[in-house]
């Protein structure tokens, strides 16, 4: 029991001596060559000009903060500026055609889902047909994948109509 007492007394003055450590003041010491230099530790102070700089010391160094990109020629230098004819032109075209593509792989997962969901409807089982529920329910994944892609269709030729 005089033993766990001991333990116990030395882990605290341990902790203490730990703690007043983290807790000491910064100093900032200038070194004959001139360098700065920052501690805590009063063994590195000798010889040197230390002044108190606070309780606290951010020792992360600051970031640089990167000068915002200049935009593109023929781009609008702010908002509310337009771009010239022949690069919004341009830009519309490219978003015609990208949507376009989407729209014929849109079509194309269209008809899948639906040959998909065709096979499973043609399927029943001796079960499926005593209890219709079931096939419901199995067949259901299906027909939300149809409809799925059904809405992705109708807003991309929504979109690309808006366009036109």
């Amino acid at each position: 029991m005089l033993r766990a007492v001991h333990f116990i007394a030395a882990f605290l003055a341990l902790f203490d001596v730990t703690n007043a450590h983290a807790q000491s003041a910064t100093y900032r010491c200038v070194d004959a060559g001139g360098r700065s230099t920052y501690t805590n530790v009063k063994e590195e102070m000798t010889g040197k000009k230390c002044t108190v700089v606070s309780r606290e010391v951010s020792v992360v160094p600051a970031q640089k903060i990167p000068p915002p990109p200049k935009p593109a020629s023929g781009a609008a230098k702010t908002s509310g500026e337009r771009v010239d004819q022949n690069t919004q032109r341009g830009r519309d075209d490219t978003r015609r055609k990208i949507l376009q593509e989407e729209l014929d792989a849109a079509e194309k997962r269209l008809s899948e889902s639906r040959q998909k969901l065709a096979e499973q409807d043609s399927m029943r089982t001796g079960e499926e047909r005593l209890i219709p529920q079931k096939a419901l329910d199995r067949v259901k994944p299906y027909r939300d994948e149809v409809e799925r892609q059904e809405q992705n269709v109708s807003s991309l030729k929504r979109e690309l109509s808006n366009l036109r």
